[in-house]
């Protein structure tokens, strides 16, 4: 599995990115929206080198439109689906996970903020934020409105890096405000589950329930 993920991730850079986009930009925002779509089914794909691609190819605006199109949509289908198929053995097998649990609690407890901190930020655990979020069957007008405003800041400042970067490149000491941006989007990461994760060890009977 991991050299599954290595694989992906060494053929998903910057360049092989915006070659793809460059061969297939007849079909107009396809391309671009596809990769970001991807991101809900196919972990190991590297959001910021995605986005930051669609915005150097398609522009500023067009680029943060189709990455977030992308992304909102993979995530609200991943949501719809995994609501759907909760109740099958596959499904249960996968949440019984004490990974997927824990989150099954933060979602259960904090449904619209859990969702919205964790979608602001450009690394984390996308997939399992919204197939927790289908699990414990959030609703789905808040589970949407979190999803689209959190996306919707995360992929705007990467585009907006993305359209600037030969900016970085030829003033490097703008590039400390795109590594400081890399590292707090970690270090925020960190806190937010390390937050939600409290919270879960506060109720664990919630998640002996939702079993």
């Amino acid at each position: 599995m991991f050299g599954a993920d290595i694989s992906i991730m060494e053929y998903f850079t910057e360049q092989n990115i915006e070659l793809f986009l460059e061969r297939f930009r007849s079909l107009g925002p396809l391309p671009g929206i596809l990769l970001t779509f991807l991101k809900s089914f196919v972990p190991p794909l590297p959001t910021i080198v995605i986005v930051g691609a669609n915005a150097a190819i398609y522009g500023l605006w067009l680029g943060f439109l189709y990455s977030w199109i992308g992304l909102v949509t993979g995530s609200l289908l991943t949501f719809w689906l995994i609501r759907k198929a909760s109740d099958t053995p596959f499904i249960r097998r996968w949440a019984a996970k004490p990974k997927v649990q824990k989150a099954m609690v933060w979602a259960q407890r904090n449904g619209f903020s859990f969702v919205f901190l964790l979608s602001l930020l450009p690394i984390g655990p996308f997939v399992v934020i919204n197939m927790a979020a289908g699990l414990t069957r959030m609703r789905t007008v808040p589970f949407a409105a979190a999803v689209i405003l959190g996306k919707g800041v995360m992929v705007f400042c990467i585009s907006y890096i993305g359209t600037h970067l030969s900016d970085f490149i030829h003033q490097p000491v703008e590039f400390i405000g795109v590594a400081l941006f890399i590292a707090a989007s970690l270090w925020l990461n960190r806190k937010f589950q390390a937050y939600f994760t409290s919270l879960a060890a506060e109720a664990p009977e919630s998640a002996d329930n939702m079993k």
